[in-house]
């Protein structure tokens, strides 16, 4: 009877938007769009869509497989699977969901200020200098970026609060059409600019000769990272799936238009940053320095700064809302609690660990000062969970589905026990899985760890 009470989503697409929801971040905004411009641009994406088949859409398939076929929460599906002893591998995910939320939940407050001065006016006339003491003001005051912490935190309490349908589904099919609308409307804008030439070039121009190991290196580590695999997001989101749903499909899908949104950030991006010669390399400052720079020298660039960072704050907003949810389905289906008090209890969880990752970045001296591991308290979070939980989660999932999960009962899943005939690509898989992905997945755990370089 209880399975029959759980809620999940209504259609395959509130599905999809609510998976590629959980896909896209602000990584997506900066961060790929320059690896990709850096790397040989269209070579690059050649070779991230080989890593996306071997590895991306295998395990996020694996996940989806086990979220849906148990209709429960990241830990509590492998002991519905039989394999209770790999709970541990559901228990990472919530660990690793929650860690990720302490320091991306500061950035998040970061894009949200951001939101608010471009639409206040405070970047008209903003010299480099200008814009870079606005970015420091924004992650060193002492309360101010725990303000806007809060507010990231509580919106995406608002909405998980309200359920799967009310709040996730309805949130994602509000927001996604949004971020695309938004984000083709600075590109058509960005594309009239004199620097458009030379950003179409810097980012889809096929150039083999910067492809090196270290670029294939990139390229299978962003396969794995960009997509929210080894945290229990997908296994959660998973299980709330319909059982029409084609999980192949739905994987392939969220991939393709996970890597669209990231090339249609590049191309809002780049011209701009081309058309005032500025540097394209400036990594996390490109979002927070640089583009306030140069659209406040464009026509209604306080208009067009404030849709930008609208369309930041919804990919991160999208993003959160899954990671949060991880522990929350946990709490509320292993531990008892109401789908509210796991809400606000994960959210105080967050908001407390939160505030030492905001504050160690210099809001407060002594906690700035603390270390681990040589880390700040920021640094530290991102590390253990980007480099250590996530990898060993993808590693341990594709494992688990490759040498403990049966063959056949793989496919029939995959397959919706032959309505849809994706039996030949679920034996592909499978080997997939079994062979080549784990071998990839070691790869990357040992890359991020800096025990192999190329």
């Amino acid at each position: 009877m209880e399975a029959k009470k759980r809620e999940t989503f209504s259609s395959g697409l509130a599905v999809f938007l609510a998976t590629l929801g959980s896909a896209i971040g602000l990584g997506n905004i900066w961060r790929f769009p320059y690896i990709t411009g850096m790397n040989g641009g269209g070579a690059f994406l050649l070779i991230y869509f080989l890593c996306i088949i071997l590895v991306g859409i295998p395990i996020m398939i694996s996940e989806f497989y086990i979220g849906r076929k148990t209709r429960t929460n990241a830990v509590g599906a492998f002991g519905k699977l039989g394999r209770g002893e790999f709970g541990f591998i559901g228990l990472m995910g919530v660990l690793s969901s929650l860690l990720i939320m302490f320091f991306y939940s500061s950035v998040a407050g970061w894009v949200y200020s951001y939101v608010f001065k471009s639409l206040t006016g405070t970047f008209q006339g903003v010299t480099s200098q200008t814009s870079a003491k606005i970015f420091e003001s924004a992650i060193t005051h002492p309360w101010q970026p725990l303000f806007w912490q809060a507010v990231v935190l509580l919106v995406v309490a608002l909405v998980l609060i309200l359920g799967v349908k009310k709040g996730i589904e309805k949130a994602t099919k509000t927001l996604m059409p949004v971020l695309f609308i938004l984000i083709i409307m600075i590109d058509i804008r960005a594309l009239t600019l004199s620097g458009a030439p030379k950003g179409i070039d810097f980012l889809i121009n096929v150039d083999f000769s910067k492809v090196t190991g270290a670029t294939i290196l990139t390229a299978l580590g962003l396969a794995f990272f960009k997509l929210s695999l080894g945290m229990g997001a997908m296994i959660t989101y998973g299980s709330y799936f319909t059982r029409e749903n084609n999980l192949p499909a739905t994987a392939a899908q969220v991939a393709l238009s996970d890597t669209l949104v990231s090339l249609l950030a590049g191309l809002a991006i780049f011209p701009v940053v081309f058309t005032f010669n500025m540097e394209p390399s400036a990594g996390p400052g490109l979002l927070f320095i640089t583009i306030p720079l140069v659209f406040s020298k464009l026509p209604f660039g306080n208009f067009l700064l404030a849709l930008f960072f609208l369309l930041a704050s919804i990919a991160a907003t999208t993003a959160m809302l899954s990671l949060v949810e991880v522990p929350v389905a946990y709490l509320s289906e292993e531990k008892g609690f109401s789908r509210k008090k796991a809400v606000v209890v994960t959210v105080i969880i967050i908001m407390l660990f939160g505030s030492l990752a905001t504050l160690s970045l210099g809001g407060n001296q002594a906690i700035s000062q603390l270390k681990i591991f040589g880390k700040g308290f920021f640094d530290f979070f991102d590390y253990l969970s980007s480099n250590i939980l996530l990898p060993l989660g993808g590693l341990f999932t594709a494992i688990f589905i490759g040498y403990f999960i049966n063959k056949e009962d793989f496919i029939k899943e995959l397959s919706n026990h032959g309505l849809i005939g994706n039996e030949r690509l679920g034996v592909f898989l499978y080997r997939i899985l079994r062979y080549i992905t784990p071998a990839l997945v070691l790869i990357i755990l040992l890359n991020s760890l800096g025990l192999i370089k190329i």
